[in-house]
């Protein structure tokens, strides 16, 4: 009896403790799922709205690039590309999905191994793209035979394209797909596909053509899969970038340019600083670079000896030859060496030392002064008066005039020309400067360079008062589509005789105008497009005192690679400056005969091109009127547009 009474005891005991520990597990759980359905219930509705709804980025189209006139230089085109699911490829699987559109569009090994990894690294729902920019006969084919290609799929976006293509490659440069070292958190660089400027424009400006991305609600399962959009919100365009080229004149340039081997030219507003052309030749397609060079297309570019990649007009450096003997002259006036009438004689050679220094013309000049010493390129004219005034009083003029430093453009990859001095020699060779060196640099070579672009500048300066002009490629940006008028830029004026600026400008405009000006035959005979300038041609090779006496060998009879470079600057109209022009042809020959030639059709075109802009609409009719007010009565179309 004792015994049952103490096991129902501890039988009761055990129940007690074993519903109290229940109760209490119960309690501890109601109390755990009031804190979460209730204290929480806000934090984890919105980790679960987090999970059902993905918020993508849109990338933004890109800004558009325009001419002075509003004429596009780089805009977007649809892109059509075709893209590969490869949960959907069926029992085909991805290569079989591959070789059946092989048959339709051709991918090529390298291609094929670049979609094959993109596949491994995604999840079998994302679609993977196969190629960019088809042509609408080839998504015709593939829609056609759609029902035959599992997996596969047309989508459609927007891709840079630039018209005038090869024109204007080296200004405008090219967009590519962004490179590791380029992403920085910002996260429109880590959309497949988004492209970012390389060079030219493109890259100077590359922010403001960005634009904002937009976004897009998206309701996703817990893959990750989209099940369907809720919401969408468009990105902000990028800002439209206004440049100083007229497309018209850019088109003339380069047409000019085509037949040689390697050249380039840049034609300036003088008194604005506006970069109206800008060509280097030979160049490249940038579309080639938007869709994607292959290995062979890019050796062939970075192969070619006449180096089609580089700017030349503005990182190619040339000795500039006689078109140096302006600010020689100019230097010597300013300081009271020579005076505008006093004359020097020239055999046809200066001996200096146990050295002969030779004038271009065998049997000399004769007496000439500054005018005729400039009109005729008298080199031992240059000789003397370099000898009298010294290489760094000439060197503190041509940095006046913009030789020298980076003239500032906005443009990546200039060079900075080369000035001499004695402080300059001892610096960089260790040695002392040698009074040869000083003639040598009289008449523009030995250790003096300069791009075609700093040229250009120093004739701007010379003819436009000596007001120092800096170049410029950006007349506005603009994210309203309005662009604001430019306000006029006040330049400092460079402290110069103005008798003397003139007295040099007269001599310039002589050498084209004047019976024995070097020039005279690509004089301009319409008096309203009268030119000046001044011809150069820099020796590549050392002519040895046996050809001398044998004769030295003419340009056409060398190798291509030892012609003398052809260079010619020079400005119009005559008698009241606006333009100003830098032609270099790479071993050319002559700067008289290949360069002056050029220069001459250039600046014959840029006149009248403002000619036309300057007829009165009273004058024209209807919308050719317009058109030639907008200067854009020589324009070209574009290659896509032609028929």
């Amino acid at each position: 009896m004792h015994g049952d009474q103490e096991r129902q005891k501890l039988f009761a005991r055990r129940t007690v403790m074993l519903v109290g520990g229940k109760l209490a597990l119960v309690s501890m759980l109601a109390g755990r799922m009031y804190y979460l359905q209730v204290v929480k219930a806000e934090q984890y509705k919105m980790l679960a709205d987090e999970n059902r709804i993905s918020l993508r980025l849109l990338a933004p189209p890109r800004g558009r690039i325009v001419d002075r006139f509003g004429i596009p230089l780089a805009d977007n085109k649809q892109n059509y590309r075709v893209m590969l699911v490869s949960e959907d490829t069926r029992g085909l699987g991805v290569d079989g999905a591959l070789d059946l559109l092989h048959d339709i569009v051709p991918m090529s090994m390298g291609e094929r191994r670049r979609v094959l990894k993109e596949v491994s690294r995604n999840r079998s729902f994302v679609p993977v793209t196969l190629r960019e920019n088809l042509e609408w006969e080839e998504v015709a084919r593939i829609e056609v035979n759609a029902p035959d290609l599992p997996g596969v799929m047309i989508d459609e976006g927007q891709s840079r394209f630039y018209p005038y293509g090869p024109n204007l490659a080296h200004v405008m440069g090219y967009v590519s797909a962004v490179s590791e070292r380029e992403k920085t958190g910002d996260r429109l660089l880590e959309l497949p596909g988004f492209r970012t400027g390389k060079s030219g424009i493109e890259k100077i400006h590359d922010l403001s053509l960005r634009g904002s991305g937009g976004s897009s609600e998206v309701e996703v399962n817990a893959y990750g899969r989209v099940i369907r959009e809720l919401n969408r919100r468009e990105g902000l365009p990028g800002a439209e970038i206004r440049m100083t080229i007229d497309v018209g004149l850019q088109l003339a340039v380069a047409k000019r340019l085509s037949n040689e081997v390697s050249a380039s030219a840049v034609v300036l507003d003088v008194h604005t600083g506006d970069v109206l052309a800008m060509v280097s030749h030979p160049s490249f397609d940038p579309n080639d670079f938007n869709r994607g060079l292959g290995v062979e297309e890019w050796n062939k570019l970075i192969n070619n000896p006449a180096a089609p990649l580089s700017n030349k007009a503005i990182a190619g450096r040339y000795s500039p030859g006689s078109c140096f003997k302006m600010l020689v002259a100019l230097t010597a006036l300013e300081r009271g060496v020579i005076s505008p009438t006093g004359k020097i004689f020239c055999p046809g050679f200066m001996e200096l030392g146990d050295t002969k220094f030779h004038c271009w013309k065998k049997h000399g000049h004769g007496l000439v002064d500054a005018t005729s010493a400039i009109s005729q390129s008298c080199d031992v004219y240059f000789y003397e008066v370099a000898r009298r005034v010294g290489i760094d009083r000439i060197a503190e003029m041509a940095e006046r005039f913009g030789l020298g430093d980076p003239t500032g453009l906005d443009l990546p990859g200039e060079k900075r020309g080369l000035v001499p001095t004695k402080a300059w020699k001892r610096e960089a060779r260790d040695q002392s400067w040698h009074q040869g060196e000083t003639l040598l640099a009289g008449i523009g070579q030995g250790y003096v360079l300069a791009t075609p672009l700093q040229l250009a500048v120093m004739t701007a300066r010379l003819v436009n008062g000596g007001f120092a002009v800096s170049p410029q490629l950006t007349k506005s940006v603009s994210t309203t589509g309005v662009h604001a008028v430019p306000e006029h830029h006040q330049f400092p004026q460079i402290s110069v005789s103005q008798r003397n600026l003139a007295l040099v400008r007269d001599a310039m405009t002589q050498v084209v105008n004047s019976p024995h000006g070097t020039a005279r035959a690509s004089a301009i005979h319409d008096p309203r497009y009268i030119m000046g300038g001044k011809t150069g041609t820099v020796q590549v090779r050392r002519i040895t005192k046996a050809e001398r006496e044998q004769g030295v060998v003419k340009n056409k009879d060398l190798p291509w690679e030892e012609r003398d470079h052809a260079l010619f600057v020079g400005f119009a109209p005559a008698d009241n400056p606006r333009y100003a022009v830098a032609v270099v042809v790479e071993h050319g020959g002559g700067g008289s005969s290949v360069a002056a030639p050029i220069a001459r059709d250039l600046l014959l075109t840029a006149q009248r091109r403002q000619s036309a802009r300057d007829i009165p609409i009273s004058q024209t009719s209807g919308s050719q009127a317009a058109l030639e007010l907008r200067g854009t009565e020589d324009r070209v179309r574009p290659a896509a547009e032609q028929s």
